[in-house]
């Protein structure tokens, strides 16, 4: 499986939206450089409060642009970073990925998928009604999420706009993804 990367984000300060950015720089067992979800533990502000020691698998977030049209085609206006992602692809089914799926991001860079982002209800406030739209219904009626997915980098590389992205699944039985 190959796609792109549309865009790249990071913010140093907790902000819903991430200015997109020409690169982010990826550093092993941390995250992006520089952003504030960066970190060996969890840098999610709802999560330290539940226990600040557990392990970030929250590092990188990675959404599929394909998600704007679909939320376009039902009135609402998204852009790359504007819903906290750090990097921006397109031609991928991230969503379809299993738990320890590998995305090298550029040159050198990979990354290890490990669940789904759960999204929460500053997407309603960045975007009154958005929140219902990236939480869609399954085939079995359980709830769908949309919002993107979560990675821990396994190697870090300068990632830019425009860079390729090749997956390497895992070997099976594959997990499906949760959220992390």
């Amino acid at each position: 499986m190959r796609g792109s990367i549309s865009a790249v984000s990071s913010n140093g300060t907790y902000s819903f939206t991430k200015p997109n950015r020409d690169s982010i720089t990826l550093i092993a067992g941390l995250g992006v450089e520089g952003d504030v979800h960066a970190g060996v533990t969890v840098k999610h502000r709802f999560r330290m409060e539940r226990d600040p020691s557990q392990p970030n698998l929250r590092q990188v977030h990675l959404m599929h642009e394909e998600l704007f049209e679909e939320v376009r085609a039902a009135g609402f206006e998204v852009g790359a970073g504007e819903l906290g992602e750090n990097v921006t692809t397109r031609g991928l089914d991230l969503l379809g990925l299993p738990v320890g799926a590998r995305l090298r991001l550029g040159a050198e860079a990979v990354v290890e998928v490990t669940g789904l982002r759960n999204p929460c209800a500053q997407i309603d406030g960045f975007r009154k009604g958005l929140l219902k739209e990236v939480v869609g219904r399954g085939a079995d009626g359980r709830p769908a999420f949309k919002s993107g997915i979560m990675s821990v980098v396994l190697h870090g590389g300068v990632v830019r706009p425009g860079d390729p992205v090749t997956v390497e699944l895992p070997d099976g039985p594959h997990r499906p993804l949760e959220i992390v």
